[in-house]
């Protein structure tokens, strides 16, 4: 492992790695150049996402880095240290709440020792408020900060709460959810006959009764503009003119606010397959929204891993017969699957929601149409999965909580392959498979609808994980390969997953609540199938294979069901009863495993810096991959070049 993968940074439970550009020096001049743009249009969301995830949240960064830049004090050592752990989690987050648990960071400095430190700064580097004095910023961020009370979830899904108004994000203002669903509900039934209808609230911020639309007149003009302008940029060095023409509908997306041009560039965008470089670049997942509406900003640039997109091409020219195959109701299978593209790619720049944590296969576009009328685009991103192998090889993980030697090996031996070929199929065709009901909402299922999604796609990519068909395409090469997927999988949602939550926190975020839902059923309907043992620690024990597979189609037919008929109880039910609730004598148990190997349970990246090499006219000659920056090096330096709100 020659490529530094691990940079040595940790801080509470965060690992930082870093993602190599493999390939990026065979590209073209004109292609890099176009990546450089691209980059910086990603890299200008950043205070966006910021400011989505909680009112205060720039102004509390922007005065923390102020305060970090001070001289070391003699007295301060201790409360110093704490303030720059809890700086670096607020970087690695977007915010003061954790990015999977959702709970807000508790400070171990003193409200005391802060307001001391921000009267020995500058005022000019304070984010002051015209006329506010320094004691009036602490006195309007410190509850925010210091009061476990105010404010303590980024996202609130519990049953039964009003989940606007006990949710920090800045999506509302001054409206509860009842009066936001039914806002919206209005606009939907305004538009029921529409065949190509608006994702309503997606770029907005609905205050009282008006929205307030993000656009480059609108709020969020400044660092939109910006984006603009490299888009703008972009689009001169765009490899064809169907790229050319994507970037400007998004361009006139931005300026005017419009989500029906937002439709024109999502059918655009997915016509876009020929070229190694494509991106993601605006108001994008829902998931950070407690009502599954409003998409949080980010970016990717991303170049095409020829090798291993011949794994993909495989599986998109087969979509056909995976979907006809699905262990589902016919009714829910779509007749005639539409523009199914999938490539394995590697990051070039992350951004927004998706830095420094971020996913690792991604499947746009979101609306259920155009995925039906126009198709989708998936993509695996290889050189952040190989990071992820890389640095975790020999950590003593497997060892702790797979004590069977022989799974161990099956494991090692076609763990890493499955891994990826269970991404592929989730992203390619587990997203992009079944079909609504016609007249069903598409946001009917609320609070519940991304962990019902997220666990539709999960159980496709498992059920097919264990078809025959795989080893007919030549994408795996042993018939049990498989097995190391599923054993895997289930230790991990039933498992190994709790090392990413606190004592006596339940399971908030939709990907960890999709993972523990599939277990968790799958263990309670297995009739000795699959179990969980104990002899001295816990562990996970599967009896019969063949068996599980049959109970996961069963489980997918069912959450299909729920999906196509948009069955709001259902999914309710299978949610709190399976996704959400933590046994706390096995989570005690789980961690105090865990902390004895001594690793992060949470890791994310460094983007490499990008650098213009020039002639003495200015003319760029190359661009290059600089991987020297440490974590607070990147994140200050973001702090000064893209900050744009505050």
């Amino acid at each position: 492992m020659d490529f530094p993968y691990t940079t040595g940074e940790r801080f509470a439970d965060i690992e930082i790695l870093r993602y190599r550009l493999d390939g990026f020096e065979r590209l073209s001049l004109q292609q890099k150049k176009y990546i450089y743009c691209l980059a910086k249009a990603t890299l200008y969301g950043r205070d966006i996402t910021f400011d989505q995830f909680g009112r205060f949240n720039l102004k509390i960064r922007r005065t923390l880095e102020a305060v970090a830049a001070l001289p070391q004090q003699p007295d301060d050592r201790q409360e110093r240290a704490a303030l720059s752990e809890y700086l670096r989690r607020v970087w690695f987050s977007n915010g003061i709440y954790h990015h999977y648990g959702s709970e807000k960071f508790q400070p171990a400095f003193s409200p005391e020792y802060l307001r001391r430190m921000m009267h020995l700064v500058p005022a000019s580097q304070l984010p002051l408020d015209q006329g506010q004095t320094v004691d009036q910023l602490a006195d309007l961020l410190f509850p925010t900060i210091f009061d476990p009370t105010v404010a303590p979830k980024k996202v609130n899904k519990a049953d039964g709460e009003d989940l606007i108004k006990t949710s920090a994000v800045n999506f509302y203002q001054n409206v509860s959810q009842q009066e936001a669903e039914a806002y919206y509900n209005r606009k939907k039934a305004a538009a029921a006959s529409d065949p190509e209808p608006e994702s309503f609230g997606l770029n907005s911020t609905l205050v009282g009764g008006e929205e307030h639309v993000w656009s480059a007149n609108g709020l969020y003009a400044q660092p939109i503009r910006h984006i603009v302008h490299w888009l703008g940029e972009a689009a001169k060095l765009a490899e064809n003119d169907q790229q050319r023409q994507a970037i400007r509908l998004l361009i006139d997306y931005y300026e005017t606010g419009s989500l029906r041009v937002f439709n024109d560039y999502c059918k655009a965008w997915v016509a876009c397959l020929d070229g190694q470089v494509d991106f993601v670049n605006g108001f994008i997942e829902v998931y950070n929204d407690p009502l599954g509406l409003k998409g949080s900003w980010e970016g990717i640039v991303e170049y095409v891993d020829q090798e291993a997109t011949h794994r993909t091409e495989v599986i998109s020219q087969n979509a056909q017969w995976f979907e006809d195959h699905s262990p589902i109701d016919p009714r829910f299978r779509k007749p005639v699957v539409r523009g199914v593209s999938a490539r394995v790619v590697r990051a070039a720049m992350l951004g927004g929601d998706e830095y420094p944590s971020t996913a690792i296969g991604i499947n746009l576009p979101n609306a259920d149409w155009i995925r039906s009328q126009y198709g989708s685009k998936s993509v695996t991103i290889s050189n952040l999965t190989d990071a992820y192998d890389r640095a975790a090889r020999g950590n003593g993980f497997r060892e702790e909580f797979v004590p069977d030697p022989a799974t161990r090996q099956w494991i090692d031996q076609f763990g890493d392959q499955t891994d990826n070929l269970h991404t592929d199929l989730h992203e390619c065709l587990g997203h992009g498979s079944g079909q609504l009901l016609p007249g069903t909402d598409p946001d009917a299922l609320k609070a519940y609808g991304n962990t019902i999604e997220e666990a539709r796609a999960d159980l496709f990519a498992l059920y097919y994980m264990a078809d025959p068909k795989l080893l007919e395409l030549g994408l795996l090469h042993h018939p049990d390969a498989y097995k190391a997927c599923y054993y895997t999988y289930l230790m991990n949602g039933a498992l190994t997953q709790l090392t990413r939550i606190k004592p006596g926190h339940q399971i908030e975020e939709a990907h960890m609540r999709n993972r523990a839902l599939i277990a968790r059923w799958l263990l309670a309907h297995a009739d000795g199938a699959a179990e969980l043992v104990t002899t001295g620690k816990t562990s996970l024990r599967i009896n019969d294979y063949a068996a599980l597979r049959t109970l996961v189609g069963q489980l997918l037919a069912e959450v299909q069901r729920i999906k196509s008929e948009g069955d709001y109880d259902a999914a309710r039910l299978l949610v709190e009863q399976y996704a959400i609730h933590v046994d706390p004598q096995l989570h005690q148990e789980v961690l105090r495993r865990y902390e004895a190997l001594h690793l992060a349970p949470y890791k994310g990246f460094l983007n490499p810096r990008l650098v213009a090499q020039r002639d003495k006219e200015g003319n760029i000659l190359d661009i290059v991959a600089d991987y020297s920056e440490t974590y607070d090096e990147q994140m200050l330096r973001y702090g000064r070049e893209y900050a744009t709100l505050v």
